[in-house]
């Protein structure tokens, strides 16, 4: 169900996230301080995993060309144009983190197979890359469905998607440290098999990262 005022939260979230994106880039190792290194492994080590099972998914990526939804500082992206991806193209709503994703590309000279925007993901359409990475964005998307939907038309051969866990520790910590900073969406396991079972057309495989769930989608050829 869609959740009223979506503009207006995406909005909140946009600039939650361009006030936040150098700790944000931390996460993935780059923070100082043995205190916010070990909070970073402990509550957000499923950040870690995930990318992870992505980039090995995507494998072998040479050649391949990858949209990188709600990019981030840009780890997946220059990740991918490492293990030798053709091109990536990565979005965000926030020009904070577009920010540090060019200058990390550009830290790696893979400016010209990286190239990143401010932009909204509903607004892509007509293009259909191998793979479409969704890591970190469906926990801001008020229509997860309409979201997955978009999606299905954007891909060849693989999408990624991670969403937040519902219950637990986990779950109870993130909605306290995003209380008024920005609309949080968490699912159950429920949740995320209805979303993709709604959708005709598609296959899916789950696994569950304690806080995240992960999810592959491919379209069914059969």
């Amino acid at each position: 169900m869609t959740r009223p005022n979506k503009e207006k939260a995406g909005n909140v979230t946009a600039g939650y996230f361009d006030s936040y994106a150098n700790e944000f880039d931390s996460i993935y190792g780059s923070g100082k301080g043995l205190p916010h290194r070990l909070v970073n492994r402990y509550l957000r080590g499923s950040v870690r995993e995930r990318f992870k099972l992505t980039l090995e998914a995507c494998s072998p990526v040479e050649g391949k060309t990858v949209l990188n939804v709600g990019c981030g500082p840009g780890h997946y992206s220059v990740g991918l144009a490492m293990l030798g991806a053709k091109e990536v193209t990565g979005i965000d709503f926030a020009p904070g983190m577009v920010e540090l994703a060019r200058a990390k590309a550009a830290e790696k000279h893979l400016q010209e197979v990286c190239k990143f925007e401010v932009r909204d993901f509903f607004s892509v359409t007509g293009s259909s890359y191998n793979y479409l990475i969704l890591m970190g964005f469906m926990d801001y998307i008020a229509d997860a469905e309409a979201c997955v939907r978009h999606s299905m038309g954007l891909f060849k051969e693989k999408a990624f998607f991670s969403f937040p866990v519902s219950g637990g520790f986990l779950a109870w910590q993130r909605k306290l440290r995003y209380r008024r900073k920005c609309p949080l969406y968490l699912y159950s396991y429920a949740d995320v098999v209805n979303i993709f079972t709604a959708i005709p057309g598609i296959r899916f495989r789950i696994r569950n990262l304690k806080r995240d769930y992960w999810v592959e989608a491919w379209h069914d050829v059969m």
